[in-house]
C-alpha cells in the first residue's frame, strides 16, 4: 500500500557531499516518523538518522555534526544531507517510514529499496 522511492546515492570522494531523498506514496493516512538506516558489508544494519512528523531528530554518534536529516511533510519526503563523507560511510542506505494507512489502523514500517553510497579515499 505504501512505496518508498530513494534517490541520490552514488560515488563520492572522501570529504565530499551527497544528499539522499526518499519519497513515500500510496495509501498514507499519516506518517509518524521517517529515517535512514545503512548496512555495510559484514556489518549489522544501523540507524543513521530519524525524524518525526513534528521535527524531532535522532542521529547515530558516528554521523553527528556531518549529516542532517530533514523532511517535507507536504511531500511525504525525507532527506539526508551528508557532508564530510568518510570511507566508513560506505554502505547501502535504506529509507524507512512508520506509516498509518487509515484511521484506527496500526502503524507499519515500510522500507525503501536501498541506495548505494560509496566513499572513496
Amino acid at each position: 500500500q505504501v512505496q518508498l522511492v530513494e534517490s541520490g546515492g552514488g560515488l563520492v570522494q572522501a570529504g565530499g557531499s551527497l544528499r539522499l531523498s526518499c519519497a513515500a506514496s500510496g495509501s498514507i493516512f499519516s506518517i509518524n516518523a521517517m529515517g535512514w538506516y545503512r548496512q555495510a558489508p559484514g556489518k549489522q544494519r544501523e540507524l543513521v538518522a530519524a525524524i518525526t512528523s513534528g521535527g524531532s531528530t535522532n542521529y547515530a554518534d558516528s554521523v553527528k555534526g556531518r549529516f542532517t536529516i530533514s523532511r517535507d511533510n507536504a511531500k511525504n519526503t525525507v532527506y539526508l544531507q551528508m557532508n564530510s563523507l568518510k570511507p566508513e560511510d560506505t554502505a547501502v542506505y535504506y529509507c524507512i517510514a512508520v506509516v498509518r494507512t487509515g484511521w484506527g489502523k496500526e502503524s507499519d514500517d515500510y522500507w525503501g529499496q536501498g541506495t548505494q553510497v560509496t566513499v572513496s579515499s
